[in-house]
């Protein structure tokens, strides 16, 4: 049992603290500084994420994506056949994305991310050094061949290049694997745009998914879906793909519950609790009982189950992020207490009752309320 971040971080500072990368960017863009003066700025600043994480109590670590504008941008810029063209809203949040544009089918040159985790490594096992602790492990997350391409332009090339995206894409899970990253996340929100009646739209994201984990066997690839539910996306295409581990949003895609309660109990579950989008503190007990409730599904147990965001964190402010984090790392020791007697008394039975709504309690059709009535079937 354990917490971890979606993927990025905020890259704003805390409160009263000079925005350096900002200032570094500017620098650049006048001249005043090279591109190697930026980055190492860049390289401060996920020094100071990594450190805020690991003194939170989270356990699997990501280098906050602050060196990116946005997954997709990342993403585009490195592969042949795709320019970035205007702004675009991301899903209904009030950020925006770069709209990646397909020239040709997209194509894989040379690697995008494999040097940024080895600096993310190699911080984190400088920080558990200065801490006197063991070195906590770095994921790699990258957005999926899907949702990239249902966020891109399809120019000439059609829907179809999603296709050449996961083709493209899984040449870079490959080195990162080769690299040696322990756990690549695929994030794949638009699996919650799939409507019940979208058959084409399923057949094609499970075919992306299916290509772009080819060869992927014995790495840990988890599977996550933010922004909403992908209950309509189906069990036989999530689970029937090489995941180990599945993140969801439970905050907007309460739903989601459904497809955990699916799911094979021998799958991780990270289960999205603390709300990305809203500054307020989330309920402990809440989270804690989404811990245990997930672990109970499929016998699957608090070892295969972790906590985390709904969605990225990059939507808050600096220091209620930080927050937010380190309650989330809370919720996550206190969920491994094994005296029923002490449990009980971290969790407030009459909260989780008067909660748990928001969290979207499970249900199979059969026990429903009024379902004999309507003669709904499991």
């Amino acid at each position: 049992m354990f917490a971890t971040l979606v993927g990025a971080y905020p890259r704003t500072p805390l409160p009263g603290d000079p925005f350096r990368v900002r200032a570094a960017h500017a620098r650049l863009e006048r001249g005043e500084i090279d591109d190697a003066a930026f980055r190492a700025a860049q390289d401060d600043l996920v020094r100071e994420v990594m450190a805020e994480q690991v003194d939170a109590g989270l356990e699997l670590l990501t280098d906050g994506q602050v060196r990116w504008d946005d997954q997709q941008t990342a993403v585009a810029r490195g592969l042949r056949g795709l320019e970035i063209t205007g702004l675009l809203r991301y899903f209904d949040t009030n950020t925006y994305f770069r709209q990646p544009r397909a020239l040709e089918a997209p194509a894989w040159e040379s690697p995008m991310t494999v040097d940024d985790w080895r600096f993310a490594r190699d911080v984190a096992a400088s920080l558990a050094h200065e801490r006197g602790i063991a070195a906590p492990p770095v994921k790699q997350c990258l957005v999926g061949p899907y949702t990239l391409a249902r966020l891109s332009d399809p120019g000439e090339v059609g829907r179809e290049r999603a296709l050449a995206l996961a083709e493209a894409l899984n040449l870079e899970l490959l080195a990162l694997l080769d690299a040696g990253v322990p756990v690549i996340q695929l994030d794949e929100n638009a699996l919650t745009l799939i409507g019940p009646d979208d058959a084409a739209e399923r057949a094609l994201a499970g075919e992306a998914l299916r290509r772009v984990t080819r060869g992927l066997e014995e790495a840990h690839l988890c599977l996550a879906i933010t922004m909403g539910d992908a209950v309509a996306a189906g069990p036989d295409l999530l689970f029937g793909l090489p995941f180990r581990s599945y993140l969801f949003d439970l905050i907007a895609g309460p739903d989601n519950w459904e497809l955990i309660a699916r799911a094979p109990g021998e799958r991780g579950i990270v289960c999205g609790v603390a709300n990305a989008r809203n500054t307020r503190p989330d309920d402990e007990p809440v989270m804690i009982w989404a811990a245990h409730y997930a672990a109970s599904t499929g016998g699957r147990g608090l070892d295969r189950v972790a906590l985390a965001p709904s969605t990225s964190l990059e939507y808050l402010p600096r220091d209620r992020a930080r927050a937010k984090i380190e309650a989330l790392a809370e919720a996550a020791r206190k969920a491994t207490i094994a005296d029923p007697e002490e449990l009980a008394r971290v969790i407030d039975p009459r909260a989780v009752d008067a909660r748990s709504a928001a969290l979207g309690v499970y249900q199979p059709p059969s026990e429903r309320p009024g379902a004999a009535a309507r003669g709904e079937r499991s």
